[in-house]
């Protein structure tokens, strides 16, 4: 793969930062972590939903962060004091921890997660403010009576 130097586009930009910090990121994304899997999927116009696999972990064992437009998800088995463990012949069940980072859009809210069937669900809205959303002007006309009062006061 390709790599680009971006620092050309840091010395003249301000406030761009943040781009190009993500397609650095894009750029690496073979080095990315596999696990846990997961799915992105559209449920509505402005809704989305994360699911991801995380069997054998509870709902104690996850954590969920909103951070910078950032969603991170992390997973780690507690293991209690003093419990013992069966001798394993086969693992086959990844239990490690991880952490997962999505990058999220302008607007862009987590409204939910749940925990279903070893499938962690996270909901997302993107909920536009009123002040960004367009709007239409209406454009006001002026009433024949007030065109003739304007140009008989010119004429005097």
């Amino acid at each position: 793969m390709r790599q680009f130097d971006l620092s050309p586009l840091y010395r003249s930009t301000v406030g761009f930062d943040r781009l190009f910090s993500m397609l650095d990121q894009v750029a690496g994304v073979d080095s990315s972590p596999s696990y846990p899997p997961y799915n992105i999927e559209r449920t509505g116009e402005d809704a989305y939903r994360i699911t991801v696999a995380v069997a054998g972990f509870a709902s104690d064992d996850l954590a969920i962060e909103t951070k910078n437009n950032t969603l991170t998800i992390r997973g780690e088995k507690k293991v209690a004091e003093g419990a013992e463990r069966p001798e394993m012949l086969y693992q086959g069940i990844a239990a490690r921890a991880f952490e997962r980072r999505f990058q999220l859009a302008d607007h862009v809210q987590v409204t939910g997660a749940a925990l279903e069937n070893g499938l962690l669900h996270v909901d997302l809205v993107r909920e536009v403010p009123e002040a960004m959303k367009p709007r239409t002007i209406p454009i006001a006309t002026k009433p024949a009576s007030v065109a003739i009062d304007a140009k008989v006061a010119e004429a005097a």
